[in-house]
């Protein structure tokens, strides 16, 4: 009982430290609890979750869920596998799959879709390690891992591994910033020098060409002078 009145702390707590809309004192704790559809769809998914994997109780779990969809915006499956201070900012739209894995310390903007690609059996949805932060909209699809404290933009699709300390934004997602170093400029001067090096290569070229064209006039000449001597 101890540990479960942990994890609801958590969540509790992870609303009060990341959403600056709620006001301290007892308002503030009023509204947590009953104006935060986050927090309300988590803490249901939880004994939802209870029922569905050590009861095993068929169909009504599924059920329940699709009363906290209607009820928060938010479908969470009852398999998924949510952690402790887990914060879903506004909610609306949130999808989680079956298979996925939210670990704790984890922020999700509305719009976000932990998904499957519809081509994977098993484990097909992402796995999202500790502190990570999924900004409204993006969608993460497949058998994935997103990185411990990686951050990914909003409306980004991400299909494949992102490591930790990472930011990666776009569609499909690219890593922009990892561990503090900002890749996008690196990569820009990486395409500044090939561009650079390439131009170098023609202008050989181009060199090269002149060269034998110099060569041919040269011996043109050569065979009409000896001619006139002649």
């Amino acid at each position: 009982m101890g540990k479960i009145w942990q994890t609801v702390k958590s969540d509790f707590q992870a609303v009060k430290d990341r959403d600056p809309a709620i006001p301290d004192g007892l308002r503030g704790f009023f509204e947590v609890i009953l104006c935060t559809p986050g927090f309300q769809a988590i803490l249901a998914h939880r004994l939802i979750h209870f029922l569905h994997t050590r009861l095993r109780i068929p169909i009504l779990p599924r059920f329940l869920g699709l009363i906290v969809r209607w009820w928060t915006g938010i479908e969470i499956h009852p398999g998924a596998q949510i952690g402790k201070g887990v914060f879903i900012d506004h909610g609306m739209g949130v999808v989680i799959g079956e298979t996925a894995i939210v670990k704790d310390n984890v922020t999700l903007f509305h719009g976000v879709t932990l998904g499957g690609t519809g081509k994977e059996k098993g484990k097909r949805h992402p796995t999202v390690e500790e502190g990570a932060f999924i900004g409204a909209g993006a969608k993460i699809l497949g058998n994935i891992t997103i990185g411990k404290n990686s951050k990914i933009g909003a409306g980004s699709v991400v299909v494949k591994d992102v490591p930790p300390d990472s930011t990666v934004v776009g569609i499909p997602a690219f890593m922009v910033k990892h561990k503090g170093f900002k890749l996008r400029e690196a990569t820009a001067n990486v395409q500044l020098a090939n561009t650079i090096l390439r131009r170098i290569e023609e202008m050989e070229q181009e060199l090269k060409l002149l060269k034998e064209e110099l060569r041919n006039v040269q011996d043109q000449l050569s065979i009409q002078n000896k001619q006139e001597v002649a």
